[in-house]
């Protein structure tokens, strides 16, 4: 029978892991129900036991890290063991039902009614930087305290893993970890994504998986999203952002069933040109009943060393796409932001750091920065209840 003295430590020790949070789940090893035991002997040495969730979890090595840190905060430096099981399917299913809190298996937890805040961002034609603009976005808001996840939907032409640093040199993407029938989504610099990108396999041996050609059609296409909504594991989110493929096929159509009560972020160039296919991408969400809530312009005019501004692109695109938009709400649609060509905006994307986070003084991040200052603040509706985000 442990000691009194004993009996202290332990309870310390358990008190310290409060600390030592999952990567994958974002949560606390003790309210997951990893901690199996935590025992301390006379000579004040420490052992505790931690179920992972699976075999092989990639996160092992840093989970058995933190919980040797926080056991020897306690016991002292070398004072600590820690062993490694892995959970039995019981204790496996019972931690799923804890995380979907009740809801049942294969549910949308973003549909009508949801806390969370979903954005899509659209826009007409490929080729406009969407992808850049919904990767920086995200971690805009999530350097501002807010939870975050990104569903990369543009199945075709999916970036977003390569964006935000999560594609190794072989061009795979980090894995996400399943745990029964439901996929723990990786984080990448505070955000949750998941995107089919950490899915494919090269083609070929040797070849890059990144390069790989997804040949879906419609009903795939539908399936794929609905799973990314319904099998992953985002957890509680403020915000949950869709980077949408280019145009009006049938990933915007299977969103609008889906996610009815998005909101709607269109991305167009400057020149008036792209006005026209980047209203068609709007009109298209109202018709589903989302609301679109604003207009950003990227590849705007580039500041020059002597300050002078090159409209390369030409300018007045934005504007002229809110103003259409505008029309068919009673609230006019704003042009939120109009993002420049910057150098360290492409820099940071081809690196896998946002500018944001790379350069965050580039008047490309400050014009980002602003995209989220203003999304975070919008209030909503919902059944009746006015809604900020941006507190918490």
């Amino acid at each position: 029978m442990p000691s009194p003295e004993s009996r202290t430590v332990e309870q310390a020790v358990h008190a310290a892991l409060t600390g030592v949070i999952d990567p994958e789940i974002r949560k606390p090893v003790t309210e997951l129900d990893m901690v199996e035991s935590v025992t301390a002997g006379d000579d004040g040495r420490v052992h505790v036991v931690i179920r992972l969730t699976i075999v092989g979890c990639p996160a092992s090595d840093r989970i058995e890290r933190d919980v040797r840190q926080a056991a020897e905060s306690v016991a002292g430096s070398g004072m600590a063991d820690v062993t490694l099981t892995v959970m039995t399917p019981e204790q496996r299913a019972a931690l799923t039902e804890r995380l979907r809190g009740g809801r049942a298996a294969r549910g949308n937890p973003f549909g009508p009614g949801s806390l969370t805040r979903v954005i899509a961002i659209t826009s007409g034609k490929g080729g406009v930087g969407k992808s850049t603009i919904t990767a920086n976005l995200a971690v805009a808001l999530a350097a501002r305290g807010l939870s975050v996840g990104l569903v990369d939907a543009d199945v075709h032409g999916f970036s977003i893993p390569g964006l935000l640093g999560l594609v190794d040199e072989a061009g795979v993407a980090a894995r996400p970890t399943r745990v029964d029938e439901m996929i723990l989504p990786p984080v990448a610099h505070g955000v949750k994504v998941i995107s089919i990108g950490m899915f494919v396999e090269p083609s070929e041996p040797g070849g890059r998986a990144s390069s790989v050609a997804v040949a879906w059609r419609g009903p795939m296409l539908h399936r794929t999203l609905n799973q990314f909504l319904t099998d992953v594991y985002f957890g509680d989110l403020d915000v949950l952002l869709v980077d949408l493929p280019p145009g009006t096929g049938d990933v915007a159509i299977s969103l609008g069933q889906l996610l009815p009560n998005a909101e709607v972020v269109v991305v167009t160039t400057p020149q008036p040109a792209a006005a026209d296919v980047a209203e068609r991408s709007g009109v298209v969400a109202r018709q589903t009943g989302q609301r679109i809530v604003g207009v950003v312009e990227n590849m705007a005019g580039f500041v020059q060393p002597g300050g002078e501004v090159l409209d390369l692109f030409g300018s007045g695109g934005g504007a002229l796409v809110a103003e259409r938009l505008s029309e068919g709400q009673t609230a006019p649609v704003p042009l939120i932001a109009s993002v420049p060509l910057s150098i360290a905006l492409r820099q940071g994307g081809d690196a896998g750091t946002p500018v944001v986070i790379a350069a965050p003084d580039d008047p490309a991040a400050r014009a980002i920065e602003h995209i989220a200052a203003h999304l975070a603040a919008l209030p909503r509706e919902l059944e009746g209840r006015r809604l900020d985000v941006s507190v918490r």
